[in-house]
């Protein structure tokens, strides 16, 4: 059995919880906000990033960020300074998962997600609850993709995205880097880099 760390105490953190199998043996949160730390109102306990050194046989689920703060992801993963191979991959065991899809390191994959033939989800990615990732799909490193999603065929999201629940992507288009799909958008056109866009049909705001 693998010992199990996630960082931070936060929301996506939480639901980790729900997708963990019996394959590993969970130890508790990491959070730095001091009032977090120790033995919370849920049972569990939190520690400081001395945890890191202090199980160092644990493997570690990092996922922060949301809509407010999801452009900060790679730097606050990186700055973690852990080895990648400490990173573990969390796949719920309802999800359906494409033998021919490919899933980078440090991503999590909730309840009723399914990934189709020949998608890339990359590194360090979060996909919510029953959200849908069609064929030949690309998902960038350190993107957020909220729930009941659907990601039509050949659709590229760029890194550092945050897709927001219920939105629908049209295939083959595009999502520049950096950028945010408001709640229940219907995006049928190509996002530039670095713009927040909403609405049906999606447009920047």
């Amino acid at each position: 059995m693998k010992n199990l760390l996630i960082f931070p105490y936060n929301g996506n953190g939480l639901e980790a919880l729900d997708c963990i199998n019996s394959e590993y043996n969970f130890i508790g949160f990491v959070d730095d906000t001091l009032e977090k730390q120790g033995l919370n109102k849920d049972g569990f306990f939190v520690y400081n990033r001395s945890a890191f050194e202090m199980f160092k046989d644990a493997f570690i689920l990092a996922v922060p960020g949301g809509p407010d703060t999801y452009q900060n992801r790679r730097k606050i993963i990186s700055e973690l300074n852990l080895d990648p191979q400490r990173f573990t991959t969390i796949i719920h065991p309802t999800a359906v998962v494409s033998k021919m899809a490919k899933i980078g390191i440090n991503s999590l994959i909730m309840a009723g997600v399914v990934i189709t033939s020949n998608s890339i989800i990359g590194e360090n990615v979060c996909v919510l609850p029953n959200t849908v990732i069609h064929h030949d799909s690309i998902i960038g490193n350190y993107s957020l993709i909220g729930s009941n999603v659907t990601i039509a065929g050949g659709a590229a999201i760029g890194e550092n995205c945050y897709v927001g629940s219920g939105s629908k992507i049209i295939n083959g288009i595009s999502i520049g880097q950096n950028s945010l799909i408001g709640l229940g958008s219907n995006v049928i056109r190509n996002v530039k880099p670095n713009i927040k866009v909403a609405g049906n049909p999606a447009i920047e705001i």
